[in-house]
């Protein structure tokens, strides 16, 4: 069996999110029936380096499969993406050590989350950017950022269905671009691991902040607190986006 590492880009408006499930088109399932007809009717297995949920987007997720003969890296590309849903992209194929894993050997992830504020909201961006139609204040928003950054216990901004009991994770990277016309904001998440509907729960905390239903300097004792109601709302999936996968070492 050779090992594939793969990048791959998805739409997942039309997705009940990554992982397959018994009811609900899934990216696992779209790209693991392709690989079955690849493979001769054989079913094989892919592992991503993480879930997403029904409405998320990915850029840049990563994948593993073992498949039973070697093709060259680009037909393999080639041909998963031209037999795969025009909503799935394979952006690259490498073939990497057994030893690789897509989810265990995860060093960070990067997420984007775009959020449109402009007025009148655009219908094209409804399924590619959360709306938020009231007032904001960017400058409380920027100013509240950099309290998110380092290593902090993240169970108030962890959604209640989550299994994991360690909710330590550390942030590399939270900051804010705002394009040309201020008509749309993107928040940028760096970190070595994020928790269930974690940033979602950080963007719809920080969209309180800018609002003023929250103070800028609010983000300690929220995270000090350690309680999923002392955070803010979570944010609509439709804004979600990961962006990037970084691992320990090329295997």
């Amino acid at each position: 069996m050779v090992r594939y590492k793969a990048v791959i880009a998805y739409d997942g408006t039309n997705f009940h999110g990554f992982q397959r499930q018994p009811n609900g088109r899934t990216v696992q399932e779209e790209i693991e029936n392709t690989l079955q007809k690849m493979n001769n009717g054989q079913p094989i297995m892919i592992f991503g380096s993480g879930r997403t949920d029904a409405g998320v987007h990915a850029i840049g997720q990563v994948i593993h499969f073992d498949f039973p003969q070697e093709r060259p890296e680009e037909r393999m590309r080639f041909g998963l993406d031209t037999q795969t849903p025009d909503d799935i992209a394979v952006r690259s194929i490498e073939i990497v050590s057994e030893e690789f894993h897509a989810r265990y050997d995860v060093q960070e992830k990067t997420y984007q989350f775009k959020v449109q504020i402009q007025k009148p909201r655009s219908p094209f961006l409804r399924f590619y950017a959360a709306y938020y139609p009231y007032p904001l204040d960017l400058d409380k928003i920027q100013q509240a950022l950099p309290d998110l950054l380092g290593t902090h216990d993240f169970t108030s901004f962890c959604a209640t269905g989550s299994s994991i009991e360690d909710k330590v994770r550390t942030i590399y990277q939270a900051d804010m671009e705002v394009n040309a016309d201020r008509s749309e904001i993107t928040f940028i998440f760096r970190g070595n691991g994020f928790l269930y509907k974690m940033i979602r729960i950080l963007v719809g905390t920080l969209l309180k902040i800018g609002n003023g239903r929250l103070a800028a300097d609010s983000l300690p004792e929220i995270i000090a607190q350690k309680d999923r109601n002392a955070a803010g709302p979570t944010a609509h999936p439709e804004g979600l986006y990961l962006a990037e996968v970084k691992y320990k070492k090329t295997k």
